[in-house]
């Protein structure tokens, strides 16, 4: 009375090769954030670890947390940062953020 017939589609026909495309669309998808997202990020902590591998006494750097220094002292896994005149911090090496050139912190 108040609802009206509802009728069925019919199916549209499967392709053929419905199967491979997707399969293929799955690897296309992978490919792009392959170079979009997992090798950049690979490059620069790749980078990273050339950073922290050349560490040497002298340096000035800046650490992640911001707080800049020279390096006074390098061991295998700490160093230790003059932050200060007669001011020193130990500090993990993968936690220097970038080496800055000489001469750019003056009044250490």
């Amino acid at each position: 009375m108040l609802i009206s017939t509802a009728y069925a589609q019919t199916a549209a026909p499967a392709s053929a090769g419905g199967g491979y495309e997707q399969i293929l669309m799955m690897v296309a998808m992978f490919v792009v954030l392959y170079f979009v997202m997992i090798r950049p990020q690979m490059k620069k902590a790749k980078e990273h670890k050339a950073l922290v591998e050349a560490l040497a006494k002298g340096d000035e750097i800046i650490t992640q947390g911001g707080i800049a220094g020279r390096i006074t002292k390098v061991g295998d896994s700490f160093i230790m940062v003059e932050i200060a005149d007669k001011v020193e911090i130990q500090l993990q090496k993968p936690a220097i953020q970038l080496v800055l050139p000489k001469g750019s912190l003056k009044n250490l």
